[in-house]
């Protein structure tokens, strides 16, 4: 695997939008069979403050499949605004992708917390068991079966675009091959990626009410190494690899790979 250092420190995959979060543009990355192709592996956060010029500017981007991580409660107190010219399919397993009914990973992990280290810790335990929460891996299989199977640029989101949609992406990089550098690079864009003071202040209230300091807040809506790493760590503690796991709990395997390589790498 070729690390690419170039793509890494790429900012124009980030798009910036006036109500739509962590929007940005996952390929472009060297792989096992080549360059990923950029303008088709999309990933974001919610859509439901979206504007009509963000309407407008995501229809032009040809997206014909959106994956929604989020679960059934989420999607009906934040349901995503589509351009009237939409077409395209959403794809999402029913059910909750949060152990707690109606919330997003953060904020589940955001129950209990009131420093930093707290909530460092919280998250962390979020991930040891994020990649085995039933509704959420069966929508990463669909979302799996999309890739291989549409040649049609695709969007993954969840509400904040940065736990469920990032374990997703990192998943995804990782069986296609990209260098696991350039995939915790990706993975930590969130941090940098538009504009963040903009983005904590859209989901700052909910989580103030549960008493969390200013600096607890930015411990949760950020992302940290650490966390992806405990999420592929529990996934080889448990099936002894990434591949072993992709195979077995989200159907995805060697052909399924070979078929998204195909339509994913230029």
């Amino acid at each position: 695997m070729e690390h690419d250092q170039s793509a890494m420190m790429d900012n124009d995959r980030v798009l910036h939008f006036e109500g739509i979060h962590n929007f940005r543009d996952y390929g472009g990355y060297h792989a096992r069979a080549g360059r990923l192709a950029r303008g088709r592996l999309w990933r974001s956060g919610q859509h439901a403050g979206a504007t009509a010029a963000d309407l407008a500017r995501v229809r032009d981007l040809g997206i014909a499949t959106v994956i929604d991580l989020r679960g059934d409660s989420e999607r009906a107190a934040y349901p995503c605004l589509r351009h009237a010219d939409f077409a395209g399919e959403v794809l999402f397993e029913p059910g909750e992708t949060a152990s707690m009914q109606g919330q997003a990973a953060h904020a589940e992990a955001a129950d209990r917390i009131r420093t930093p280290a707290d909530a460092r810790d919280r998250m962390i335990r979020l991930y040891q068991g994020m990649p085995f929460r039933g509704v959420l891996t069966a929508t990463f299989a669909l979302y799996g079966r999309a890739l291989a199977t549409q040649a049609t640029p695709s969007l993954l989101h969840c509400l904040a675009g940065k736990d469920r949609t990032g374990l997703g992406a990192a998943l995804v990089h990782h069986l296609l091959g990209v260098h696991h550098d350039d995939l915790m690079a990706d993975y930590l864009l969130t941090n940098t990626a538009g504009n963040i003071e903009a983005r904590i202040a859209s989901q700052s209230h909910s989580l103030a009410d549960m008493g969390l300091s200013d600096a607890a807040m930015r411990v949760v809506l950020g992302v940290e190494a650490v966390y992806l790493d405990t999420a592929f760590a529990a996934i080889r503690d448990r099936h002894g690899s990434v591949e072993a796991y992709a195979h077995e709990v989200l159907g995805i395997g060697p052909a399924r790979i070979a078929a998204m390589e195909a339509r994913l790498v230029d």
